[in-house]
């Protein structure tokens, strides 16, 4: 999803030089020992060091990260292991759109299998539609009114009909009778208790009716009047099963609104009822083309997926009643299927411009949808899903469904399998970047599905940093809007900063905690302290081993090291779990009478610890970069660089390409006093 920019406030600088608790890795007590500014003779490193220190105290920035341990579910290597498992949910749906009352009407049958070592004795749903309550608790934790319109409005689902029953685990099995059951309702969450336990192995059928209007609310979906005519985005709209899992049992965080989501994979078979004159698009394909679309469509949607440019399927002057295949007044019903996906989502609207264009060698149809008044800049939306399609398939894992389609709609920006919601209709720069960013989601974590609920930087953090390279790919110059160096610095010193590992709704400052900081820091990682093609690779490697899992930052964490072959503890404690900040610093240089080799005196004034890129001029007007491991720090805050050359250094610059976050650049540069 796209956050809205947070407000950072102006406050005063910190004191590099004073010490904050809050935001520290190590005592009080035992920084003080380095914080002394150094003298003329600098002192120097120690002749016997201790060498385990830094990796037995656990105030060092070098400590090991502790971690879940290992198990043959999920290895100390990062892999899923023999014993993995996780649940499967497979749907078949049938729903009405309701035009003139503004609601959905639906029935579902889901099949759970039970894939677990566990014995089931109960089953939890999540009722998302519920957060458009008046009294849930999101509306009354976030602003109610402006943003889900639950000022005179009470939405939700109405449930009309639950029941369970077991079905047969062999071919000449009997299943068990439906039974209706009594919901345990608690806020977005709802418990069913079996009538007979669910044993390993077995399946259960839950079958749920519930009708719930459309309110005046934009909460990932809702409905825009635009052009004289409803366009409906439609997320959240059904009860889904929640995710039992080898880590917590039942994930039942509540939906604040905020938080996206943590869901089970499977299959889908969606029959959606809308009126006639209306076109639909959704995830998954479109089974029954020629009951819902015009022979020309249907010629113009064959040449579309081997087209290299946009086809239009229905343009602007098409839009009406010739463009549908029978009379208006009636209703059609259009049917899609979907396999290997966590959830489900649709639009439809009578003035739907659609086009579309052949992605990936035609394996992939990138499509859009779109009202008349978006048309002069949504013409290029195809074009920008196939781009995304294409870079990320060959940055990460080939993208794996048959459709990607860019809804225009009430929506800013909101990802769901093979289908995402973007609202700009007057920028074509804010149009390629919203749409860039939510088709990137199809990775992260629509194909790798974490807990956005809890780990919300494990994919808008992964997703902002890959958006920069795409950006970069298709213009040609960088982007500012994915996490610079000044953003972070500022969200740093604002004094609002929270840990990347805050869970979502947690989150005051969402869209630097879990967007822009993670997403910087992993281009750190790739750029300046990973060779690249390394970082690639250990991602692609994350990637192929938890496609269509659920990974734990643990696993991640494991992974990237097993390939890259480095402890990055230091950076996933500094990065991730605190918000201690970077602050390098050049002390002096000094000449060495005996030999008239040239001491350089760094220090490290913050509780963060990076690699050191150094900047060296000499006078004779040559300069050179020397990049430094982080493992410099491995003693303490001090430390000095020996260089030997007959040339007299005049200047030393700490980072001088600004590549990492260090938050007081007055002490990064020393020049000598006969330098002007």
């Amino acid at each position: 999803m796209v956050p809205v920019p947070p407000h950072i406030t102006k406050t005063s600088r910190r004191n590099p030089n004073v010490f904050h608790t809050r935001r520290s890795l190590l005592p009080t007590l035992g920084l003080l020992v380095f914080i002394v500014p150094l003298t003329a003779q600098a002192p120097q490193r120690p002749s016997a060091p201790r060498i385990p220190a830094p990796f037995t105290d656990e105030a060092s920035p070098f400590h090991r990260l502790a971690l879940p341990t290992a198990t043959n579910i999920r290895t100390g290597s990062g892999k899923p292991g023999k014993a993995y498992w996780q649940q499967r949910t497979d749907y078949v749906i049938s729903a009405t759109l309701d035009t003139v009352a503004k609601a959905l009407t639906g029935d579902e049958k889901i099949v759970y299998t039970n894939n677990s070592p566990d014995t089931l004795r109960y089953v939890w749903l999540q009722l998302d539609q519920d957060l458009f309550r008046q009294d849930s608790r999101g509306a009354l934790i976030f602003d109610q009114s402006a943003r889900f319109g639950t000022a005179g409005a009470n939405g939700g689902f109405g449930l009309t009909r639950v029941a369970v029953r077991l079905m047969p685990t062999a071919p000449r099995g009997t299943a068990g009778s439906f039974a209706p059951v009594t919901p345990e309702l608690n806020g977005t969450m709802m418990r069913l208790d079996l009538p007979r336990p669910l044993p390993p192995g077995a399946k259960l059928q839950i079958d749920v009716a519930w009708r719930f209007p459309f309110g005046p609310n934009a909460n990932r979906m809702g409905v825009e009047s635009v052009d004289g005519n409803d366009v409906y985005e439609v997320a959240q709209w059904y009860p889904r099963m929640a995710v039992y899992d080898d880590v917590r049992g039942w994930n039942t965080e509540q939906y604040y609104g905020q938080g996206e989501f943590y869901l089970e994979y499977g299959s889908f078979d969606v029959h959606l009822t809308v009126p006639t004159d209306m076109l639909v698009g959704a995830t998954g394909v479109l089974t029954d083309p020629g009951s819902v679309l015009t022979p020309v469509q249907r010629q113009r949607l064959a040449a579309a997926r081997r087209s290299s440019t946009t086809v239009i399927i229905r343009g602007k002057d098409e839009i009406g009643p010739a463009s549908r295949p029978s009379a208006v007044g009636g209703t059609l019903t259009w049917h899609f299927t979907a396999d290997s996906v966590r959830d489900f989502a649709w639009a439809a609207a009578r003035h739907f411009i659609w086009d579309a264009v052949g992605a990936d060698s035609g394996r992939v149809l990138a499509q859009s949808f779109y009202p008349p008044s978006a048309d002069s800049t949504w013409r290029r939306s195809s074009e920008y899903v196939k781009h995304a399609v294409e870079f990320y398939g060959a940055r990460w894992l080939r993208f794996p469904y048959p459709t990607m389609t860019n809804i225009n709609g009430i929506e800013g920006g909101m990802e769901y399998p093979m289908i995402v919601f973007c609202h700009n209709r007057t920028d074509p720069v804010g149009l390629f970047s919203v749409t860039d960013h939510e088709v990137g989601h199809s990775w992260w974590p629509m194909i790798v599905g974490s807990n956005e609920r809890l780990y919300p930087w494990m994919d808008e953090g992964f997703n902002t940093y890959q958006n920069y390279y795409s950006w970069l790919d298709f213009y040609g110059t960088p982007p500012t809007s994915r996490g610079s160096v000044e953003t972070v610095v500022a969200f740093e010193l604002s004094g609002g900063e929270q840990p990347a590992l805050t869970p979502a709704d947690r989150t005051a400052g969402l869209g630097m905690v879990a967007y822009r900081k993670p997403g910087f820091g992993m281009r750190l990682l790739r750029d300046q302290i990973l060779p690249p093609g390394r970082f690639d690779g250990a991602m692609r490697e994350y990637a192929r081993r938890w496609a269509f899992k659920h990974p734990t930052p643990a696993d991640y964490f494991r992974t990237i090291e097993d390939y890259a072959g480095e402890d990055l503890s230091w950076f996933w404690q500094g990065w991730f779990y605190t918000t201690g900040t970077l602050d390098q610093a050049v002390d002096s240089v000094t000449t060495v009478a005996d030999n008239g080799r040239q001491r350089i005196y760094l220090r490290n004034v913050g509780p963060l610890v990076m690699p050191v890129a150094l900047g060296i001029g000499y006078d004779d007007g040559t300069t050179e970069k020397v990049t430094l491991p982080v493992e410099v720090w491995f003693f303490g805050n001090n430390y000095f660089y020996v260089v030997s050359s007959p040339k007299k250094i005049t200047t030393v610059t700490v980072d001088p390409d600004s590549a990492y976050p260090d938050v007081d650049r007055g002490n990064n540069t020393w020049r000598s006093r006969a330098t002007p």
